[in-house]
């Protein structure tokens, strides 16, 4: 099983919930909305973590991460963040990328592993989809409206088709929409 899952191409994967509004966090990165109680099995979370061993940041994520105690909480797999302008103490093992996406979203995707968890934010998520390297969103809709946030995609002219691989629907109103991007 293992042979063969390192054969087949990673995917690049945007595992995130939205407000039913559509967005990520407030206009202050917060996300004290998504605090509720949640259903066993905490919707499907541990069996997605079981299928990713790196996480891509972009910048703002990754401090918000810093700052709510470090990226460790996120376990033992491989940690990247996007910046233009590293910080001059980054955690350890956080390695910072500024290369193209497409060329390291390739080489990301031919190495031997799991998926990719793009954990976030709208900028870099924007970025990666424009340059054809997001393979899946995987959204939990919250049934909450924030009223104005951080969109889960930076607005920009775009038109790229989704098609629908699953959905899933809770009792206390969350519904996972599982989609692959259209190439």
């Amino acid at each position: 099983m293992k042979q063969r899952e390192q054969l087949r191409e990673r995917k690049i994967i945007v595992y995130i919930a939205t407000s039913a509004d559509g967005y990520i966090a407030r206009p202050d990165g917060g996300i004290d909305w998504l605090e509720r109680p949640q259903p066993r099995g905490g919707y499907g979370i541990a069996n997605f973590w079981r299928s990713i061993d790196t996480i891509l940041w972009g910048r703002k994520t990754y401090d918000f991460a810093v700052s709510m105690g470090g990226v460790g909480m996120y376990g033992n797999v491989k940690h990247y963040a996007f910046s233009r302008r590293p910080p001059a103490d980054p955690l350890p093992g956080v390695q910072f990328v500024s290369e193209p996406i497409p060329e390291f979203a390739g080489k990301l995707r031919a190495a031997p592993g799991k998926n990719i968890w793009m954990m976030g934010g709208a900028g870099i998520i924007a970025s990666f989809l424009d340059a054809g390297a997001i393979d899946e969103f995987s959204i939990h809709v919250i049934p909450v409206m924030i009223g104005e946030g951080i969109p889960l995609v930076a607005p920009r002219h775009r038109n790229i088709p989704l098609e629908l691989i699953s959905l899933r629907s809770y009792a206390d109103g969350v519904v996972h929409l599982n989609y692959r991007v259209q190439r």
